[in-house]
């Protein structure tokens, strides 16, 4: 019975590497799909053999030894580039996937037979989504600038490169100040911040008003209300479609406060969870409804972002991260709890994310999780009324009717939310 079981999982791992061979040979298959019988490098069949002949050399590299299994390899290699060099003499592509994609079919028939199924699996659907994916990817590089390239290498170097080499201690007054923390939030609001920004250049600079304000939320609702005021006071006649915009930025605070929140202290993301999930959805009805009753106006409407991940503005929100936490804790030791809903509600003027990183890192360190929750509330309250007071004042006194349902109901939802979850 032993036996029997040990043949079927040999069996069971062979299989996998001429499935997962497959897979990748049909996807280049297809796109070689209108070259010449012949003609191609390799195709589904060639890859399939590819896949069973890695596999078949990890189980006899079991009994030979590695060594053999690496001599197999490298004599694959010399095969496989001496082909592609003939190939591209004569069709001038030089291009080298199908290469790589032959070699990591090999290692991964090998992975497959030494019993790794479950990533060897894995590996040969990423690699075939990567392959399959080209024109998105290349797509996505014409799209992208000198510029954004820059920013995302600079977050790179932020947070793989600075990041583990920051002392992780408090510094400081009350110790309020550890530098591997605050840089670790900093790199957490540049992180969503650059993944809106990227969502709105790849869906184009000009997008529709949902997704534009949905995803310019994520980068800064507040550029996207005072953007979306300044085109309802030009264009009067299209300010519901415009106040849908800005509700739908403005609401999108709300899903990203609390995932903020959440990732820095789970307990407090919890306790927010509902008022936060209730206030979004009410905020996204009311600005779907406005939407909707627009939906005639098939105008676009421009988001003029501006990159949001620059080492200067990750310096300044770094210092002002600093200095709202060295503010919160001397606020909290001297007038308690009041002071920390003083400073949230001033805070929560111009940001929420300096004062909601802030309550999220002192939850940590022992403030009641129903104090931070009070506090987070009422910022995120006064960052909602300066939006729609900056709506009005910008767009001017027309779009104080549509704002009303336009933010008025995430605020509704947000009391709503938050009273069921005090009882």
């Amino acid at each position: 019975m032993e036996a029997n079981a040990a043949t079927t999982e040999l069996f069971l791992r062979l299989g996998l590497a001429l499935a997962l061979g497959m897979l990748i040979g049909f996807e280049r298959g297809w796109h070689e799909r209108e070259g010449a019988e012949g003609s191609r490098v390799a195709g589904i069949r060639t890859f399939a053999l590819i896949g069973l002949l890695g596999g078949v050399w990890q189980l006899l590299a079991a009994d030979l030894g590695p060594v053999m299994l690496g001599a197999a390899f490298l004599a694959f290699a010399a095969v496989v580039i001496v082909a592609r060099v003939r190939a591209s003499a004569s069709s001038h592509d030089y291009g080298l996937t199908t290469v790589v994609a032959a070699l990591l079919t090999f290692a991964l028939g090998a992975l497959a037979a030494q019993g790794e199924l479950a990533l060897a699996a894995a590996a040969a659907v990423i690699t075939t989504t990567l392959l399959g994916i080209k024109p998105i990817l290349h797509g996505w590089l014409v799209r992208i600038s000198y510029d954004e390239l820059l920013a995302m290498l600079k977050l790179l170097v932020m947070s793989v490169v600075l990041l583990p080499v920051l002392p992780d201690r408090g510094y400081g007054p009350w110790a309020a100040l550890n530098p591997y923390e605050l840089w670790l939030m900093v790199v957490l609001i540049a992180g969503i911040s650059f993944f809106g920004y990227a969502a709105v250049r790849i869906a184009g600079e000009r997008s529709g008003i949902l997704l534009a304000g949905i995803a310019g939320g994520l980068v800064s609702s507040t550029a996207v209300t005072l953007n979306l005021s300044r085109l309802a006071r030009r264009n009067p006649a299209r300010r519901w479609l415009l106040a849908a915009g800005i509700g739908f930025a403005a609401t999108t605070m709300f899903p990203r406060s609390l995932l903020v929140i959440w990732a820095i202290a789970p307990p407090l993301g919890g306790e927010l969870c509902l008022p936060l999930a209730v206030a979004a959805l009410a905020g996204y009805l009311a600005a779907f409804l406005l939407w909707h009753r627009c939906r005639t106006d098939e105008t676009d409407t421009e988001l003029a972002l501006q990159n949001p991940f620059e080492l200067s503005m990750a310096l300044q929100f770094g210092l002002l991260l600093a200095a709202v936490l060295l503010a919160a804790h001397g606020l909290r030791a001297w007038l308690g709890h009041y002071g920390l809903y003083l400073l949230a509600a001033a805070s929560g003027l111009a940001d929420v994310d300096a004062i909601n990183l802030s309550l999220a890192r002192m939850v940590d360190d022992g403030l009641a999780v129903e104090v931070a929750a009070g506090a987070v509330v009422l910022a995120i309250v006064a960052n909602t009324l300066v939006k729609a007071g900056m709506a009005v004042a910008i767009g001017g006194r027309a779009m104080l009717l549509p704002v009303v349902p336009a933010l008025g109901a995430s605020l509704a939802g947000l009391a709503l939310g938050y009273a069921v979850r005090l009882v």
